[in-house]
Order: C-alpha cells, then structure tokens, then sequence
C-alpha cells in the first residue's frame, strides 16, 4: 500500500482520516456507546470485512493525548460518535470534523447520531451546508435488553423473498409520512435494493393480513436497520392506517423484540421523534426504557 493522501483533516491537531489499520481502534472508541454509535459501527464492521474503499464512504478520526478518542463515518449518512466527558475534547473534535466537512462540501442527506455531536457538529456547518429541510433536535433513544412486557404478536415474522413486491410500498409508505417525501427510486434504485437486502438478510419483519379481496397485505413493519456491536436499531416501524389504534404496534413490536434478542443482538434499540407520544408510549408499554436523545439534520 503506498503513502495515504495527506487530507484536510490532517491539518486539524490530533485528526486524520483513518485507514484500515485503524478500524479495530474506531471499533473500541465505539464501544463506549454502543446504543449511540450502533449507526457508524454497523459501518466500520462492514469495512473491516470488505475495506474502507470499498463502502462509498469515509472515516475521520481525533486524537487526544496520543489515542484516538472520536470518529466520524461519512458516508450517504454522517454519523459523529464523540464519547468523550471532556467538554474542550468534544469542542476540538467537532471543530476537526466539521473544517473537513466544510471543505469536500456536502455528500450526504442526513447528520444523525447522539444529539450532543449531531447538534454540536450542525451548530459549525449551518453557515456553509445550505439546503437543510429539517432539524429533529431531540429524538429519544430508547433501549431494551429483556423480554418484552407486552405478548408477542404470533403472526409477526421474518418477510419472505418473494413477498418483496407486498413489503416495498409498506415502507415506501412509512418513509413518506416520515420524511415528507417518497424514497421510490426505480426497480433496481437504492432504497429498493435496500428493502431487498434487509429481507434477504432476515431483518426485516412483518404482519400480513388479507385485504377485501383475499390478497394478503402488511399490516403491521419493522426493520433491523442496523446491527452491530450487541444492539439490533429497530427502523421503519409502521402500522397500516386502517389498523392504528389496536395496539398492534405494541404486540409486533415485543414479537420483533423477542426475535432480535433470541437471534440477532441482546440489545434492541430505536430512536423516536419527541412529538410522536403514542409511539413512545407503545415503546415504554412494550418495555423500552430512554437512555439518551439522538437528533437527525436531513437535507
């Protein structure tokens, strides 16, 4: 491998971009939090299997005291994990992610993570990023890591290959009353090669109940959006409309429970808008239990 390109980030003191020779470390700097960083972790462990040039995306580093303290994944999604105590080391890597960020321009539709860096690290791009639709500055992050309070949901299970075509506007669905825009990107497009590999992988859960003609449709979703270091992050939970209010969300999501922490991760994660109080109150009903706030900046 010849000499790493000298980067912005290396002007910044104690920051660089990191290199595979760096991820076991950027792996325990995300152990410190492993609810919090369960995003870019899901990354870094696919780039140890696969290689950081091979992702789409970059890493950054900040060093302090001669060991690296804070990472940043940037990829489609910039993800800051900052799980540092020192409020003048937070300051000083947010201040070394941001000048980068600042100088390659925006690659990215979201800044998402732990609200403190999400937050910190917008507060010093707002000037330079334009563009930005919406800011959810307090997102509660929300854990379980024992068997559900509420009885699983019996007809919640994995989806099937072949049920792709009944799942794809499900979520299509959810991801447009969520964001305010449809994700629908063609037959092979991103978002639908993504629903693809969730079902392919298994992390991808539903209800199907027969429509007015017979043919069945979902009822009840929900995703294993990222999985890494101990904790499954439970995504793109949706109920049909017709089928709100029967605490259906509940039971799916203690079946979903009970499957990730039997097959997946003993840790089950999820984060939640603050003004959505029926979900959060299924979450806490199912027995989710906050352990942080998480903030997202979409553009």
């Amino acid at each position: 491998m010849g000499p790493r390109r000298a980067t912005v980030l290396d002007r910044q003191p104690g920051a660089r971009v990191l290199d595979d020779v760096d991820l076991g470390a950027a792996l325990e700097v995300c152990a410190l939090d492993p609810v919090g960083s369960v995003l870019a972790t899901a990354r870094i462990e696919h780039a140890r299997a696969t290689r950081l040039s091979a992702t789409g995306g970059a890493l950054w580093g900040f060093q302090h005291g001669g060991a690296l303290v804070a990472v940043c994944w940037a990829g489609a999604n910039m993800v800051p994990v900052v799980p540092v105590h020192d409020p003048a080391v937070v300051s000083a890597a947010l201040d070394a992610f941001a000048t980068t960020a600042a100088r390659q321009g925006r690659r990215c539709s979201s800044i998402v993570g732990p609200a403190p860096a999400v937050l910190g690290l917008w507060d010093r791009l707002r000037a330079v990023w334009p563009g930005v639709r919406e800011v959810r500055h307090d997102q509660p992050s929300m854990v379980i890591d024992h068997a559900p309070a509420r009885v699983a949901d019996p007809a919640v299970r994995r989806s099937r290959v072949e049920e792709f075509d009944a799942v794809l506007p499900a979520c299509i669905a959810m991801f447009t009353e969520e964001v305010g825009y449809s994700p629908a990107s063609g037959p092979r497009g991103p978002y639908e090669t993504r629903v693809r590999s969730l079902i392919e992988q298994g992390r991808s859960f539903v209800r199907m109940d027969p429509d007015e003609h017979g043919v069945p449709r979902v009822t009840f979703k929900a995703e294993l959006g990222a999985v890494a270091g101990g904790v499954a992050q439970v995504q793109g939970v949706w109920v049909a409309p017709h089928r709100r209010g029967l605490r259906l969300s509940e039971h799916g999501m203690a079946a979903v429970v009970d499957l990730a922490r039997t097959q997946v991760a003993p840790v089950v994660s999820l984060y939640v808008n603050d003004y959505n109080a029926r979900a959060i109150a299924a979450y806490r009903a199912v027995g989710f239990r906050q352990v942080g706030s998480y903030a997202t900046v979409l553009f």
